[in-house]
């Protein structure tokens, strides 16, 4: 057993052993000035709430508790849109996490193509198969025991959702799982490929009677 101050590595502790962590793909612009798109992945991510629809990523400073573009964008204008990542372009993907400088494009320089959004302006990736514009609700600052800025929890509320057609049912409302090849977050620089999935239903309450 150990506590996390003891611990060699906190980070690749977390990375390997909360798993697997889907990937918010991340594009946010910068408006001041000159319209300039950015685009991060972000694997500590998730679903938190369906009404209304809401979501939450946490963006991790940089050395010296420098935010990240994603997080000055988001918190100037309040606008992203979280594309979900599947295996057709996880490698364009990955390639936006590198630390390049803030006057790069990285749908340009990834080769990924701008979709233009409905309600917010950052805009989408075509590439991706569901694509969530959002709307920022809250951000809350995590400090570490020495007072600093570690990361922020943005918490956002999906404004409008864009499902690859092939792939949504619309009579039950779901997104097909075939064909949606989902990428995870795992530890290191490891990515997962959803394999076996089964179905387990829930309980009945008679069943504890």
């Amino acid at each position: 057993s150990m506590v996390p101050r003891d611990m060699k590595s906190v980070y690749q502790f977390v990375i390997s052993s909360v798993v697997p962590r889907p990937i918010a793909f991340v594009s946010t612009v910068n408006v001041d000035g000159n319209i300039k798109a950015n685009l991060a992945p972000f694997s500590y991510f998730m679903a938190v709430c369906h009404d209304p629809l809401t979501l939450a990523f946490s963006t991790c400073t940089k050395r010296g508790a420098v935010k990240k573009d994603t997080l000055n964008n988001l918190e100037s204008n309040g606008e992203c849109v979280v594309n979900i990542i599947s295996e057709w372009f996880v490698e364009s993907a990955n390639f936006c996490s590198g630390d390049f400088p803030d006057d790069v494009d990285e749908f340009e320089v990834a080769g990924l193509t701008k979709l233009s959004s409905d309600v917010v302006r950052p805009p989408r990736v075509k590439e991706a198969a569901v694509q969530l514009e959002c709307k920022l609700k809250h951000k809350y600052e995590i400090v570490n025991d020495k007072d600093e800025h570690t990361a922020t929890m943005c918490v956002v509320e999906v404004v409008k959702s864009h499902v690859k057609k092939e792939l949504y049912d619309p009579e039950k409302g779901v997104v097909k799982f075939e064909g949606y090849r989902p990428i995870s977050r795992l530890g290191g620089t490891t990515y997962g490929k959803v394999g076996d999935t089964f179905s387990l239903p829930r309980p009945e309450k008679d069943e504890f009677r």
